[in-house]
């Protein structure tokens, strides 16, 4: 299992680790497979979306916090519920194949780690099939 690291600037926002997992499945020397790629965190997640486009960013983090809103009466005493709410909404994990050494993805398609309680350091792990 391979691992990298992601640190987050802000309470909330989509991180373009592409290049990260690209990196990772050079640096193992794969082929043709599968990346699974998970966050070990509650207040995290992963997606994949467009990345040419900032705005698609910015509508997926606005929506979010309008179905989650911060002030709400959770009952959850540590102050980050709709963090953890975000969280298994957008799920931590994804499945990426890979071939002849490249990540297949779409034209506009990015992987992008979701940041809901930071800035923080954060980790993902890869694990290739």
């Amino acid at each position: 299992m391979e691992s990298i690291s992601i640190k987050s600037k802000a309470k909330t926002e989509l991180i373009d680790i592409t290049g990260q997992i690209q990196q990772t499945i050079a640096s193992v020397g794969g082929n043709d497979g599968l990346a699974f790629i998970y966050v070990p965190h509650t207040t995290a997640g992963l997606t994949i979306n467009e990345g040419a486009d900032p705005a698609v960013r910015r509508d997926i983090i606005s929506v979010l916090n309008e179905m989650v809103p911060w002030e709400y009466d959770y009952h959850h005493l540590e102050g980050n519920s709709p963090a953890h709410i975000k969280s298994s909404l957008v799920g931590s994990g994804i499945q990426v194949i890979f071939e002849n050494g490249r990540l297949c993805l779409g034209t506009w398609q990015k992987i992008f780690f979701c940041e809901f309680d930071g800035p923080r350091s954060r980790k993902a792990w890869i694990k290739f099939t």
